[in-house]
């Protein structure tokens, strides 16, 4: 049985990372809710207790009440109040709960082929691959442990990175001999689009389409009994409210399903944050390029094209965030900040090229640092570095003749601009 350290969640930003932290320790951690306390529950594989610090003080006698129950269980406690340092949570980890090393990305992927033969047997599964991490990280894994009783569904809704269609299946189809049913619904994702400029209403047509396009692809799976998802641990915490009750917020992939698919849950990265997601990817082989993927917004460049959408557009975007991603990669920055990418702005502007005066597009580029995305800081890229991105976008894409830099942080600002 998987030794375990539970940290409780009082609200804290700090939680997730000190979560983190412990299992960089190579131990492995679980958060849970301060009110999810049950005296009767098996505490065999539980080593420690960790209390997190306080989100704010309304929870005060609650965490008071929780510690005296927790010491009368004869568990090492810790209880925080503020951060830790490295050397205290490893006197806390080895020496007063006596823990072994044991959480690893090697051991995880073992654990995992295990139990996913042992949920699937000889049955069929179903999988939503974006080209994303998650997704493809947990499609490697499931075709590791049951091979070509996987099948995945790669939906291209003409709203995807440049060349992405291409790159996908070449990377995991030809690479990884995974079993993909290529989709091309460009055409229906940008006619049901046309002229619409709100963003939430660009949401939940894409969102819409995706769940019809996928039911209509996956109906034609016979006997497939397992839909697979890529679900991370934040996904997990975020939907439980720490007050109890309601869900603060619903995770999903594919979501939305028709109940009558009667297709069971497969999350096998569920108890993964994302670095571990990303050393579980470099484990399977996965180059080290598409693990370290920078987010990318599941209505995709339908909220990077600021206003009404068409191919035209979608097309001046993708050529322009191309040339940024790329540049960011040639100059050894791509790693080193945590999310980039460019705006296409719905407005236009006067310019000059070859002596003729024009009137096209302007574009924004975004590039972020953060730890954990609740805030973020705009990237202090180099001048240079700047000047010749804007320099290509201007003289090699066709519709653009302005480049802006945002320099706006989170808050007050967001990551995404829609």
């Amino acid at each position: 049985m998987q030794q375990k350290i539970i940290v409780w969640d009082f609200g804290s930003l700090y939680t997730q990372t000190l979560a983190k932290e412990i299992r960089n320790h190579e131990v492995y951690s679980e958060i849970l809710p301060f009110h999810a306390f049950n005296e009767d529950q098996s505490v065999e594989s539980i080593k420690g207790f960790v209390l997190s610090p306080l989100g704010d003080n309304s929870f005060i006698d609650e965490r008071k009440n929780l510690r005296e129950k927790l010491i009368k269980t004869g568990i090492p406690l810790l209880e925080i109040e503020n951060e830790i340092s490295d050397s205290e949570i490893d006197e806390f980890l080895f020496n007063s709960c006596n823990c072994d090393k044991d959480w690893s990305a090697k051991k995880f992927i073992e654990q995992q082929l295990n139990s996913i033969r042992n949920a699937v047997g000889d049955k069929k599964v179903i999988l939503g691959l974006s080209g994303g991490v998650d997704s493809s990280v947990t499609s490697v894994l499931i075709q590791k442990a049951i091979g070509d009783q996987l099948t995945c569904i790669f939906v291209d809704t003409g709203l995807l990175r440049k060349d992405e269609a291409k790159k996908v299946m070449d990377n995991f189809g030809k690479h990884f001999h995974l079993n993909i049913n290529l989709i091309d619904a460009s055409d229906r994702f940008l006619g049901e689009l046309k002229e619409v400029s709100d963003p939430e209403q660009k949401r939940k047509i894409i969102g819409k389409e995706f769940i019809e396009v996928f039911n209509a692809e996956a109906k034609k799976i016979q006997d497939a009994d397992f839909l697979a998802q890529g679900t991370i641990y934040p996904d997990v915490i975020e939907s439980v409210n720490i007050h109890g009750g309601t869900a603060v917020k619903s995770h999903h992939n594919v979501g939305g399903l028709p109940e009558d698919m009667k297709l069971e849950l497969l999350e096998p990265l569920r108890h993964l944050f994302k670095d571990e997601v990303r050393r579980v990817g470099v484990e399977l082989g996965i180059p080290a390029e598409l693990v370290s993927r920078h987010p990318f917004p599941g209505p995709g460049l339908g909220v990077r094209v600021l206003g009404a959408i068409d191919r035209e557009r979608v097309r001046i975007l993708q050529d322009a965030d191309d040339i940024f991603i790329s540049e960011l990669y040639k100059a050894g920055l791509y790693n080193k900040v945590s999310q980039a990418f460019v705006v296409l702005l719905p407005v236009k502007s006067v310019g000059v090229t070859d002596g003729k005066r024009t009137y096209d597009n302007a574009v924004a580029i975004r590039s972020v640092d953060t730890l954990d995305f609740m805030s973020a800081r705009w990237s202090r890229l180099p001048y240079e570095f700047l000047d010749k991105v804007s320099h290509r976008i201007m003289t090699e894409v066709n519709g653009v003749n302005r480049v802006t830099f945002d320099i706006s942080s989170k808050p007050p600002a967001t990551i995404e601009w829609e």
